[in-house]
């Protein structure tokens, strides 16, 4: 395919370094790669409009329906209920299970399989949940949802990061979290305008089908990565992808840098057993801790139950949709913010900004829903228009640094020998977490009500040291040069590297 742009990437940041080009074959593959986050961010943003919905409450969870309508409900616990909350987690019990097989898929049989299957996991998941008849047919439906969420955040993420030139791995490497906005806005739209029919909801659930077609097209028309194809044993397949993908015939030094990662690798007989190892800890905490924080943000509270949350401050069922279509649409324009920025400004300020702008907001929404917002009251509208533009700001924050970096940078930072190993802990990490967060939220808001929002502000604090203090920069450093230009020049973990070869993994 012809090339985009001419101007040459460096794979280790160094112009000319390693010649590259951002091809057009490059751009498409990324882009239908990362319609597993479209599909992915759908599901996140359908399930708060759905369990809003009075026929789907009514359906299966008729108690809560009930007390939805009860005039004196306690504002923060009228859709307190597990089986409720068990309809948005399942999703993500189902994915950690689903991705450490997906670990395996990406290693034995390729990336670009393992976004095929996870393509027909979803399918699989919108037929159950669109056409679901009782509470285990539903149930199920979004376990099959969650397989396809676990191979398909274990893959994505993995394989832009490996046919994407250095210089633009970020911004490429984001549009996975911008289709994740993207998807969360659609649903929100999709919630917004079924609402009212009798069968809304199915028809917010069926329509995840249209982006697990394209996914499930568009998968057989991607490449497979040159770093997969080498690994299994196909180096001139390897190679001639690699010169297609990088619109240059000279792709040597580069060629030459993945075929001694993947004799490294080789060596590893057991990935999992040498993320123990000294030198691996850096990596493996830092993503680790990654996903802890991003889900500790408060974001999923946000993006899950926006329309439930906004009920609650007061705003009707319509309203409080279309509120949740416009924190959609800033999440989306803000996430642009990281695709052009990233590369430029960098990992760690962006990370560092949003913790400061995420703590306001969430101070801020909490100090006014603990004064003006009590059990039986209306919020005033004033302020609940306030919370609403401060929501919008916490979320723009989020959306150019947390979100898509939390997946950006547990993709580039293994070597190859313990890549999707290590990448497999930090998507079951953010999938743990995040279920932890769907079940829990909803209780959690009705015991401690505004408090809630404090609790993520401590979360918020303790990120932003560790942004500022702990995390090393990655801008435009090779994937495969990550060890010796970035962790054993940084202060704290470069303890975990010994200049002395045989003792180099010791624990």
């Amino acid at each position: 395919m012809p090339a985009v742009m001419s101007v040459n990437g460096s794979s280790s940041g160094g112009p000319g370094d390693i010649p590259a080009k951002l091809t057009a074959q490059v751009l498409v593959c990324s882009i239908i790669a990362a319609f597993g986050g479209l599909m992915f961010g759908y599901d996140i943003g359908i399930s708060g409009g759905v369990t809003s919905m009075d026929e789907f409450l009514e359906e299966f969870f008729p108690h809560v329906y009930v007390k939805k309508h009860h005039a004196k409900e306690d504002n923060y616990c009228k859709f307190d209920d597990q089986y409720l909350q068990l309809f948005t987690s399942s999703l993500y019990l189902a994915a950690v299970v689903c991705s450490l097989f997906a670990s395996k898929c990406c290693k034995r049989y390729g990336r670009k399989l393992t976004i095929q299957l996870a393509s027909l996991f979803f399918l699989g998941g919108v037929i159950l949940t669109a056409c679901a008849v009782n509470l285990a047919m539903l149930i199920f439906g979004r376990l099959f949802l969650g397989a396809g969420v676990g191979f398909g955040n274990q893959a994505v993420p993995l394989f832009i990061s490996e046919i994407a030139p250095a210089r633009y791995r970020g911004g490429l490497n984001v549009c996975f979290q911008l289709l994740v906005t993207v998807g969360i806005l659609c649903a929100s739209i999709v919630n917004y305008f079924t609402a009212t029919h009798p069968h809304g909801w199915r028809i917010s659930l069926g329509g995840a089908a249209i982006p697990a077609l394209f996914l499930a097209i568009g998968s057989l028309l991607i490449v497979e990565t040159p770093t997969s194809l080498i690994e299994r044993g196909n180096p001139q397949q390897g190679l001639e992808t690699l010169q297609k993908i990088r619109g240059v015939q000279d792709v040597q030094k580069e060629y030459d840098e993945i075929v001694n990662a993947t004799e490294i690798a080789k060596q590893i007989k057991h990935p999992f057993k040498n993320l123990m190892k000294r030198s691996s800890r850096p990596q493996l905490v830092v993503s680790m801790v990654l996903q802890l924080f991003q889900q500790f943000t408060g974001i999923n509270v946000i993006m899950f139950y926006a329309p439930v949350l906004f009920q609650t401050m007061g705003f009707g069922s319509d309203a409080s949709l279309l509120s949740a279509v416009t924190t959609g649409c800033v999440n989306v324009l803000a996430t642009l913010v990281a695709v052009f920025g990233v590369d430029k400004f960098g990992r760690r300020f962006l990370l560092i900004e949003a913790s400061i702008q995420m703590l306001i907001a969430q101070s801020i929404t909490g100090g006014i829903l603990a004064a003006f917002l009590k059990s039986t009251n209306v919020l005033p509208k004033k302020y609940s228009y306030l919370v609403l533009f401060l929501i919008c700001f916490f979320v723009s924050g989020f959306a150019w640094s947390w979100g898509p970096l939390g997946w950006l940078i547990p993709s580039e930072i293994f070597p190859l020998e313990t890549r999707t190993a290590g990448f497999f802990c930090a998507v079951s990490m953010n999938m743990i977490f995040t279920f932890i967060v769907a079940q829990a939220f909803l209780t959690t808001l009705c015991h401690m009500r505004a408090g809630i929002f404090f609790f993520f502000c401590g979360w918020i604090v303790i990120m932003g040291i560790f942004a500022y203090s702990f995390l090393p920069e990655t801008k435009g450093v090779s994937i495969d040069e990550m060890n010796d230009k970035v962790w054993k020049k940084h202060w704290f973990w470069k303890r975990y590297f010994r200049e002395d070869p045989d003792q180099h993994d010791k624990p």
